[in-house]
């Protein structure tokens, strides 16, 4: 009788070590959100330079709230984010 309370002990922490083990595999970390406050449409003439001038913003800045942005490519009438935050 006691080794089959033993035996049934023994099954439960081994399954509760097993779910354990699952439950606490590896966690995804939380998607980071990019929230534009002000959009800005771009212009004939304008460059990446010129709108991070005209603005006061750094190019790291700029890059960050604009992560699809190609800077060889900006077309009339892009819509590029001028003030934001990645939460």
């Amino acid at each position: 009788m006691a080794y089959n309370k033993v035996s049934i002990f023994s099954s439960f922490v081994l399954l509760l070590s097993f779910l354990l083990l699952i439950c606490s595999g590896e966690r995804h970390a939380k998607q980071s959100t990019l929230v534009c406050n002000t959009i800005y449409g771009t212009r004939v003439g304008d460059t990446c330079s010129s709108i991070i001038e005209a603005f006061q913003l750094t190019a790291t800045s700029f890059g960050a709230i604009n992560p699809n942005l190609n800077c060889n490519k900006v077309f009339v009438g892009e819509w590029l984010c001028i003030d934001g935050s990645i939460e």
